[in-house]
């Protein structure tokens, strides 16, 4: 069952990391000057290349694989496809590839009469939009929909995890440090950062995760609300960064304070963390009322007194836009740049996509880069304390590590603690952490 392998032909590998490595080389006197004007050396220097060698540690140790439990998921998955298709098979009437979306439309719209909400050249659309608009007019369409993630968790983290398993019984995704334009990390080979979180089926997947050593525990630690905690420090609001320091629900919060009512209902809260999170990425009323199934006008409404509660977010979105048209990029707390070229488009859709890159690209880079800087700092402290705790993954805001059963209680201490002291904001970072034996019991 293992079949990762390093190539056969590492001639060819080898060409080609000695060609990077020489233009790399070459263009290194322009790259350096370029940093200096932008003052970006301090960026390069203490973040980037120190993480390199972490993020090169992390791939080399891996993650180990419960290959029993893989195998035992994949006989589960397998037999609901199965049963999934005999169902989808009976309310057709007859056997068809579910697969194609050709013979599914031709079901869905000419053997049951459903309405056809769009039909292209190649045949009628079935996609996930499509069907979740049919959801409850014939039973058909939920079973096609589960056979449709079913299959996806099957063909993507069960076929495609057995496809990268190395001889050592583990899988060494790699990391893609200068790939994002945000400073996100990416990984592939496989890309641990999408296995699934939403569903019961899909966090299953994660049971497959194990400590290399069964003695040995998995620790997960993540930040709480950093894209908002960064939102509020950009934006040095005062109402927020207390918040925050005084340990409140900041959803529950804003409510309040947006409704102007003590007590609120779990309805309120849901509105108030929409507004929270949609602030971040330059929401309109439209999509905000899509989201909480309301009137644009409500919506509306709901923007405009959540920014006059918070009118230094108010400036705060106002001033990082003007500055991109100014200057056609905009920077993260690390002096992390973001080109954007279409904040001064003379297309009315292209300035309105650049303005909310503008307004997102500080707040999710500026989290990037704290959470490398967490990184680097828990690599130095496990380094030079001769601690046999190892990192092994980061996924979005969580960090995942292996730690003895003896360091165990050292580490629910130190690694929350590097964790919150990363960077030095205006608001509080706080840190939740979770232990256990597999990554699903995280």
């Amino acid at each position: 069952g293992v079949n990762k392998a390093f190539p056969k032909d590492l001639e060819k590998g080898y060409y080609h990391i000695a060609n990077k490595a020489h233009a790399i080389y070459k263009i290194k006197d322009k790259t350096l000057k370029l940093l200096k004007e932008n003052k970006q050396i301090e960026l390069f220097e203490n973040l980037e290349l120190p993480l390199t060698n972490v993020l090169a540690n992390m791939e080399y140790q891996g993650l180990m694989v419960n290959y029993e439990e893989l195998l035992s998921q994949e006989k589960t998955l397998i037999k609901e496809i199965g049963d999934l298709e005999e169902k989808i098979h009976f309310y057709a009437g007859e056997n068809f590839n579910i697969s194609s979306p050709k013979q599914l439309g031709v079901i869905l719209f000419e053997t049951l009469g459903l309405k056809a909400s769009k039909k292209t050249k190649t045949g009628y659309s079935t996609d996930m939009e499509v069907l979740e608009k049919l959801k409850y007019s014939h039973p058909i369409i939920p079973e096609i929909i589960a056979y449709r993630q079913t299959t996806k968790l099957y063909q993507t983290y069960i076929k495609g995890l057995k496809e990268v398993i190395y001889a050592d019984g583990k899988v060494h995704t790699i990391y893609q440090q200068a790939l994002t334009t945000t400073g996100r990390l990416s990984s592939i080979e496989p890309n641990l950062q999408n296995i699934p979180v939403r569903t019961k089926e899909g966090r299953e997947i994660r049971k497959i995760f194990i400590p290399s050593n069964p003695k040995n525990y998995l620790m997960a630690i993540d930040y709480s609300q950093i894209e908002l905690r960064v939102l509020a420090h950009l934006a040095n609001s005062k109402k927020l960064i207390d918040a925050f320091n005084n340990g409140l629900d900041i959803h529950t919060k804003t409510a309040q304070d947006v409704f102007k009512l003590e007590h609120i209902s779990p309805d309120m809260r849901r509105s108030a963390k929409a507004v929270n999170f949609g602030i971040i990425y330059g929401i309109s009323a439209w999509s905000l009322s899509l989201d909480l199934n309301i009137s644009v006008k409500e919506a509306e409404t709901y923007i405009e007194n959540y920014l006059n509660v918070y009118p230094e977010v108010k400036n705060y979105m106002s001033n990082i836009i003007n500055f991109a048209k100014e200057n056609n990029y905009v920077e993260t707390i690390m002096n992390r740049r973001r080109y954007l070229p279409e904040i001064n488009s003379k297309v009315y859709q292209q300035r309105l996509f650049g303005e909310r890159l503008a307004l997102n690209a500080p707040i999710q880079g500026s989290a990037a880069g704290i959470l490398k800087k967490a990184i680097i700092d828990i690599a130095n402290y496990l380094k030079t304390h001769n601690k046999k705790t190892t990192l092994l993954l980061q996924v979005h805001d969580e960090l995942i590590l292996e730690v003895p059963a003896d360091e165990l209680e050292e580490m629910e201490v130190v690694i929350p603690k590097l964790m919150s002291n990363a960077v030095r904001l205006n608001v509080n970072l706080d840190a939740n952490l979770s232990i256990g034996k597999s990554w699903f019991d995280l």
